[in-house]
């Protein structure tokens, strides 16, 4: 495996922008887990997992679940509490189970790209939840279309699932450890077969995924510790780069699938932004990092205020660490509502105009005749920001300087997180100065790359190439998330 960087070419290829549902954030591709169990229930540990991964993706879920006998699944557009039941989980019975939640990366949000993707294989029943996306996608596309394979979706994940229906190999591991040298990007899989459930991560390490063990001896994989914690496991520890896990009444194996490539590219937006602030990654805890890095943030962006505010709610620790190291006092500035979330009822006019106020209210009194300094984790395409500074003012605020705990956003993710594109966002088409005139502030300072991984306290082994535009492996940089949309189903 080639361990180059890759420097991709910016470009203007477009696609709608988001409203104010979406807001001004990146948004990670989903959550996946798997669950093998001593007894019949594993569907329903599986839906209080994916509960704890909710926050990875909210267009749609799904659960497969197996005995001995068969596979059965259920999944739908939606939110894990929308589409699952007492009454439509109570049939899908079994010891193995595997669920999703998504957002969409690689294909549109449409019915037919929902997951996991369940087939028939001359092995036995297959389903896949996939993490992560592939930039060889269109190539490995091509060629199955060419070998008159049928797709019925336009997502990378069914791609590979077709791929290891296809594979060579006596086992399913070996099936797996063969198409993985096919694979380039990100991928943790979860997949479900008659009678265990297999866990792979990608040799680069881009996204997140543990193993733990369950009380009644069975063991369970997630996206994050915090959702393996929610189920009650313990002894939980990280899939390795490249290792495939199988699951299984009584017995858990792994192996090395692929080697590590020599450089990892673990995400750092996982540590920033993504991951739950009770997760842990890579043996650092999400929460402290975060602290850090407001810490960091503090000591290289100084500026004299009365109060430091975050943006709710992933900023949180960020403005207490700023708080900490600047001795201004920390306090809450805005009121999230939780609830709206991403609504599927699209709203009037007069309401989308109030945009960013439908989900914060600021708080006056902890406002007024103050100077405040406001805690984000980014600012992707600067939708929100801006009305963010407008409700401080609005509710008195003397002055809002704004720091940011990553440097700017000025290159597209190919690798699973839905970024937006060059033209989309706001720090490829704007220099610092014109972005703070944009939204309104103050002042406006973005951590630098040096401070940023100061605070996570490892200078290697992640990938950075959203703020700096050198990709860990090749990828092309005309690739759209809705590109495989050709036919409509």
């Amino acid at each position: 495996m080639s361990d180059s960087n890759f420097q991709v070419p910016t470009s203007n290829f477009q696609r709608p922008t988001s409203n104010f549902q979406t807001g001004d954030k990146p948004h990670d591709e989903c959550g996946v887990i798997g669950i093998c169990t001593s007894n019949e229930e594993a569907a329903r540990t599986v839906y209080f997992g994916l509960h704890a991964l909710q926050h990875r993706g909210q267009e749609a879920a799904g659960i497969a679940v197996a005995n001995s006998e068969r596979v059965q699944m259920r999944k739908d557009a939606g939110l894990v509490w929308q589409i699952f039941t007492p009454e439509n989980l109570a049939p899908l019975t079994g010891q193995l189970a595997i669920g999703h939640t998504r957002y969409s990366t690689t294909g549109s949000s449409s019915p037919r790209n929902i997951q996991p993707f369940l087939i028939e294989t001359q092995y036995g029943p297959l389903a896949v939840a996939h993490n992560g996306n592939i930039v060889n996608a269109a190539e490995l596309r091509r060629e199955l279309l060419g070998r008159g394979v049928g797709l019925s979706s336009s997502s990378d994940s069914e791609i590979m699932t077709m791929m290891l229906a296809g594979a060579p190999g006596k086992t399913w591991e070996e099936r797996i450890q063969n198409t993985m040298r096919q694979w380039r990007g990100a991928y943790s899989l979860v997949m479900l077969t008659r009678d265990s459930v297999l866990a792979v991560r990608d040799p680069w390490g881009f996204r997140p995924l543990n193993v733990g063990r369950l009380a009644d001896g069975g063991h369970a994989v997630a996206s994050e510790s915090s959702a393996l914690q929610t189920i009650g496991c313990q002894e939980i520890r990280e899939i390795g780069p490249g290792e495939i896990h199988t699951l299984q009444p009584n017995n858990w194996r792994a192996m090395v699938g692929l080697p590590a490539a020599p450089k990892l590219a673990r995400c750092t937006f996982e540590l920033i932004y993504f991951s739950r602030p009770d997760s842990m990654w890579n043996g650092l805890s999400i929460h402290h990092v975060r602290q850090r890095l407001g810490e960091e943030l503090a000591r290289e962006a100084p500026v004299e205020a009365d109060v430091v505010v975050p943006v709710p709610d992933s900023s949180v620790p960020a403005a207490i660490g700023y708080a900490r190291a600047s001795n201004i006092p920390y306090n809450d500035g805005f009121i999230k509502n939780r609830y709206i979330g991403r609504t599927f009822i699209e709203p009037t006019d007069a309401l989308r105009q109030q945009g960013v106020a439908l989900k914060f209210n600021a708080l006056e009194e902890n406002l007024r005749g103050r100077r405040v300094v406001m805690i984000d984790d980014s600012i992707v395409r600067g939708n929100t920001a801006g009305p963010l500074v407008r409700l401080l003012r609005e509710a008195g605020a003397s002055e809002v300087h704004v720091r940011i705990t990553c440097p700017p956003i000025a290159h597209p993710c190919f690798m699973g997180v839905d970024m937006g594109t060059y033209a989309e966002l706001i720090a490829h088409r704007m220099t610092i100065d014109e972005i703070c005139t944009h939204i309104g502030c103050d002042s406006l300072h973005f951590l630098s790359l040096d401070r940023m991984m100061r605070a996570i306290g490892r200078r290697e082994g992640y990938c950075n190439a959203c703020f700096t535009g050198v990709y860990p492996i090749e990828v092309n940089g005309m690739h759209q998330k809705t590109g495989f949309e050709k036919a409509i189903i």
